[in-house]
């Protein structure tokens, strides 16, 4: 699961700077201006991590770097050949995936324990509390742009069908290239853990397609407690990470 979510996230992470990067310039409200500076430095900042986290994958033998080289082309051929709200549409239905999936890692305790290690189970705490803290930037800009409902619709459309059709495939690619999967009922033990994960629950299926709504909005789920909560545990005083953020920083 780790290794399929982190595949992505660096030239994700890249394709959702350059997206909202763009119109930048055209962003009148100094709020908005605001929350995009501290958008682009968090998203910056979560690819470098992932980059290092899946070299050291690489190295243990999962198919990260092969997927990471699919999503970097894929990626610059959207860019490439369709215009930029269109890409920045991409990039507002995608971070409303990555704040539907930080939210349950945030508050599920057994989403968290499917990261297994500490040090990934913290890499991905980091990155959903950033991703919760921004997670209505890109949609306020693409709104704000004159980006289009039917467009913001109809690509979440297409884009929740893909997303789950890659992942499940990477899914399936990791625990092929696995030795432990050939042992006797070890695959069968690891597809019925996969459908009964939280992560593919109705609740969260709804929540992705509660972005289909005319009047939807990313900040209708109020997640400021829960956000308070963890940065006060991971970066507060006695925050748990703070090694972390200052090495980070250097």
């Amino acid at each position: 699961l780790a290794a399929a979510l982190s595949a992505v996230f660096p030239d994700g992470e890249d394709f959702f700077v350059r997206s909202v990067r763009h119109y930048r310039d055209q962003i009148t409200d100094p709020e908005l201006k605001r929350q995009v500076a501290g958008f682009i430095g968090q998203e910056a900042m979560h690819g470098r991590q992932h980059r290092a986290f899946n070299d050291r994958l690489d190295e243990l033998g999962y198919p990260t770097k092969r997927f990471e080289r699919l999503t970097k082309k894929g990626l610059a051929l959207r860019q490439r050949y369709l215009p930029p709200v269109s890409n920045l549409a991409a990039t507002a239905a995608l971070e409303h995936f990555t704040a539907t999936l930080a939210e349950l890692v945030l508050s599920n305790e057994e989403v968290r324990n499917l990261f297994g290690n500490d040090e990934v189970r913290n890499l991905f705490l980091w990155h959903a509390l950033e991703e919760s803290e921004h997670k209505a930037v890109a949609f306020d800009v693409y709104k704000s742009v004159g980006g289009s409902e039917r467009m913001r619709v109809w690509t979440m459309k297409a884009l929740r069908f893909g997303f789950v059709v890659g992942m499940a495939f990477q899914i399936v690619v990791s625990l092929l290239g696995d030795r432990k999967t050939y042992r006797r009922g070890a695959l069968r033990r690891s597809w019925r853990k996969v459908r009964r994960s939280p992560l593919l629950s109705k609740e969260v299926w709804d929540q992705l397609r509660d972005y289909d709504r005319r009047d939807f909005h990313p900040d209708d789920r109020d997640t400021t407690e829960l956000v308070t909560r963890w940065r006060e545990e991971l970066f507060g005083e006695q925050g748990t990470l703070n090694d972390k953020l200052v090495t980070a920083a250097a």
